[in-house]
């Protein structure tokens, strides 16, 4: 197999120009927890776009970047919710309809705040969110398909964080991403290993949906036993295939992470930095603090449903 090419710089700091105004450049703050000598880390607070999640910053860039003519019939795209937000922000900024495939069990948090932005959600089982997904449409709903991970534009959205951590940090070893479909991972990468090459690039999966790390394991996609959980913002049944021979040219290393590592990293991030993380914003954390070097944790976004971030706050693992 042989590696796809990263999203290039240019195409990267284009995108930085079509979502200025909206997506926030967000704070880069170094993490206050008791950890061993010579582990240091810092968190690129995401949850604090308007949306609460990394994925305004994708959808801005796919939309602004579409014709009028392609953006005719609204725009669609399948998400369990933080994509969706930020296609159905972005669709609303450009006047056009926005329809959401979305899973069934996608956390009613996340569909509310989708509607409030004047998004329609078009709930199906999560095997037919998936297909939609493979296949770049859904039968019987019209619109420029915006996918939440393969599309270009989207991935160079995401890559102006990685634009922002190396302007702002002279110095790092490593950076942690969730990993769900790859978008986020591959955009960050693509600008992190232009500017600094030997950086480090690790991605982070609940380890009841951890393709990635099988398929590292095995030298190629691989099957697994897929467990949802309330960590639903990142892992996956498989990969998509675009997005695994992207990740061998980017990803250095994948770590599948216990349920009880993702639920204390909640926790301490709520009780140490004040931050609220949901499951997929905190799997960085809960890898880098395994870590001995200096690295940056992408905590992805703060959408999580009350009743699960409470229980997790007493102790429990949801």
């Amino acid at each position: 197999m042989t590696p796809v090419s990263p999203v290039s710089l240019e195409e990267i700091r284009a995108a930085r120009e079509r979502i200025a105004g909206t997506a926030i450049r967000t704070p880069l703050v170094r993490w206050n927890g008791e950890e061993p000598a010579g582990l240091e880390i810092h968190l690129k607070l995401e949850n604090l776009q308007p949306i609460g999640s990394f994925k305004l910053r994708g959808a801005l860039s796919a939309v602004r970047a579409a014709s009028a003519a392609e953006l005719a019939n609204g725009v669609v795209t399948a998400s369990a919710g933080n994509m969706a937000q930020g296609v159905a922000w972005a669709a609303r900024e450009a006047g056009v309809r926005a329809r959401i495939i979305a899973p069934e069990n996608a956390p009613r948090a996340k569909l509310d705040a989708v509607e409030r932005l004047g998004g329609e959600i078009v709930p199906v089982s999560h095997e037919a969110w998936w297909q939609a997904m493979v296949d770049r449409r859904y039968e019987g709903v019209d619109g420029l398909f915006v996918h939440p991970v393969e599309d270009e534009a989207v991935m160079a959205g995401n890559g102006t964080i990685g634009l922002e951590i190396v302007e702002e940090l002279a110095s790092f070893d490593a950076v942690v991403v969730p990993w769900g479909g790859g978008g986020l991972t591959t955009g960050i990468a693509s600008a992190v290993k232009a500017l600094r090459p030997g950086v480090r690039i690790v991605a982070a999966e609940p380890e009841t949906a951890a393709p990635l790390a099988a398929a590292l394991a095995a030298g190629g996609p691989a099957e697994i036993d897929y467990r949802p959980s309330f960590v639903d913002g990142a892992g996956g049944r498989a990969l998509l295939p675009t997005m695994w021979e992207r990740a061998a040219g980017l990803v250095d290393e994948a770590v599948a992470v216990p349920l009880d590592d993702v639920a204390e990293a909640m926790r301490e991030l709520a009780t140490r930095a004040r931050v609220v993380a949901e499951g997929a914003g905190a799997l960085a954390l809960a890898v880098a603090r395994r870590r001995d070097d200096r690295c940056v944790c992408i905590v992805s976004g703060g959408n999580v449903d009350a009743a699960v971030l409470a229980r997790v706050l007493v102790g429990e693992t949801p």
